[in-house]
């Protein structure tokens, strides 16, 4: 069984403004976080904590991503989404807008946008069996490096350089069940994911 003990915790520093993100279209991130929830890639563990999220770049290095704490609510809307304006890898620290704090896996997704100015979007999804199927198979990162970790970013962060490519999957070696999908939009990123599931579901049969 999945040790998800700490999951869902946010272990960097943070500074926060509480208020709604405005004039942003964020249709799109609903459609494809609400597909993913479905397909109980994101969502939540019995004991109630949340898991998987997803972003899109907005300008520069800045994006928005699924709240803290949302993985465990069915039907999300625009309140459940936060603005990541700037952050530091090597401080282990971010700010954001939002009705709520954004998620515990910020730093990886910033990690990736800071890498190639051309992925605009990244899904992370939890899968027990395509994580064991492709661990250290598809690029894998560090298996020390926990999530929400500056050593996480910035193994992500080499994975993505050395891979020079623009959609990509990556394994979360030291995050059991993690999976890290990018694309330079969300409906590829989102295609890709559902295709990834697909032939698992293939391989099952």
């Amino acid at each position: 069984m999945t040790d998800n003990s700490d999951e869902g915790y946010i272990k960097f520093h943070y500074d926060w403004i509480p208020a709604p993100i405005l004039d942003v279209d964020i249709d799109d991130l609903i459609f494809w976080r609400q597909k993913l929830y479905d397909e109980k890639l994101i969502g939540s563990y019995p004991n109630g904590i949340g898991y998987g999220n997803i972003s899109m770049r907005y300008k520069a290095n800045q994006f928005i991503i699924s709240a803290s704490a949302s993985g465990n609510i069915k039907q999300i809307d625009a309140s459940h989404f936060a603005l990541v304006d700037e952050f530091d890898l090597d401080k282990n620290w971010l700010s954001c807008i939002g009705n709520l704090p954004a998620s515990s896996e910020s730093l990886s997704h910033a990690a990736i946008y800071s890498s190639s100015p051309k992925i605009l979007a990244i899904l992370h999804i939890h899968h027990k069996r395509l994580w064991n199927k492709h661990l250290y198979v598809l690029p894998t990162t560090s298996n020390t490096a926990e999530y929400g970790t500056a050593e996480m970013a910035y193994s992500i962060q080499k994975l993505i350089i050395e891979e020079n490519k623009y959609a990509g999957i990556i394994v979360m070696g030291g995050h059991e069940d993690g999976l890290l999908i990018y694309a330079p939009d969300l409906n590829q990123a989102g295609e890709l994911t559902l295709s990834l599931i697909s032939s698992e579901q293939t391989y099952q049969i």
